[in-house]
């Protein structure tokens, strides 16, 4: 009986363990280009999952390379190009952070766990300074800015319960404050630095308390690994962090998709409207072909420019520069 019930208490823990692992995992939503809704998903969130590789590499006749911080209106777009090109039949996208998709475009491949992938893009996406590198190296002929951020803003758990009303309460002992890796994710991060250094100089804050904040050193800091727009999300359900800064459009898309689970915290107006001053950094997008286009590359190009993108993206809280 003794051996039973030790048994018992075994799978008991174990049960609660496992059931405990599996909800501290966001449940993201299916991202692609096309509906795979009648293809078999075979994931497990601890494990087999790939979120920032989309659509069929081998059908697709387009492929885009992007950075990954806007890919929910890049999702969009690529869905309005593909239902007026059906022909395209598929396209294929990745939304990495920029140096993960300059490294598969200059390597040729990249291994996804045991996967290996070596579809090149037709199209890439990125800030300035990464495309000027790509037309440096002639991997593109030249690129053009179509899209901006509008800003950024404080990320919270949807009950708040640090009570984090502004960057001021950043500064707290107790407050965790999670931010981008500041080597593997240097694009956003630099925006986010400037913009909170910027902020406090605004607001009459102490700059050199927010200089240690951010340092090696804090303890307080949570620093991201290497793909900010999952971990952000994924670090404060956990209750690893308090608080995020982030873009403003990651963070509305996380409080669309997870409305239950997170809040806004404006960095000026309110949380329906919020208000972005010159010292709250946006983020200019850049678009260029890879090479000759092949058959799609250019009029994918064009699209982007196009009155039905400028509205999408709008939707995703993101602005025409």
């Amino acid at each position: 009986m003794t051996i039973f019930f030790n048994s018992l208490y075994i799978v008991f823990v174990f049960y609660i363990t496992y059931a405990h692992s599996m909800k501290k995992n966001l449940n993201w939503p299916l991202e692609a280009a096309s509906s795979s809704e009648a293809t078999q998903r075979w994931s497990h969130p601890a494990s087999n999952i790939c979120l920032d590789f989309h659509g069929d590499p081998i059908t697709a006749g387009l492929a885009v390379f992007s950075d990954g911080n806007h890919h929910m209106a890049l999702e969009a777009s690529l869905q309005s190009f593909r239902h007026q090109n059906p022909e395209v039949v598929d396209i294929f996208y990745a939304t990495t952070p920029p140096s993960v998709i300059v490294n598969l475009l200059t390597n040729g491949q990249i291994v996804l766990g045991n996967l290996t992938l070596s579809r090149l893009p037709n199209i890439f996406i990125s800030p300035k300074g990464i495309m000027d590198k790509l037309k440096a190296e002639g991997y593109v002929d030249s690129h053009q800015a179509f899209m901006q951020s509008r800003g950024n803003v404080l990320l919270v758990r949807k009950d708040n319960p640090k009570n984090i009303q502004g960057i001021e309460d950043l500064l707290r002992d107790e407050v965790r404050l999670f931010i981008s890796n500041p080597k593997t994710e240097k694009a956003s991060y630099d925006v986010y630095e400037e913009t909170l250094l910027a902020l406090a100089e605004e607001q009459n804050l102490d700059q050199s308390a927010f200089k240690t904040l951010l340092s090696d050193q804090c303890p307080r800091l949570v620093v991201g690994e290497r793909i900010h727009h999952r971990e952000a999300p994924q670090c404060l359900y956990d209750d690893n962090a308090d608080v995020a800064l982030i873009y403003y459009h990651l963070a509305l898309r996380y409080t669309r998709i997870f409305p239950d689970i997170f809040d806004i915290i404006p960095l000026g107006g309110t949380k329906e409207e919020p208000q972005f001053s010159k010292n709250n950094v946006t983020t200019d997008y850049h678009i260029g072909v890879v090479g000759n286009g092949s058959k799609w590359g250019e009029s994918f190009f064009d699209y982007m420019f196009s009155d039905v993108v400028t509205q999408l993206y709008a939707e995703h809280g993101l602005q025409r520069p």
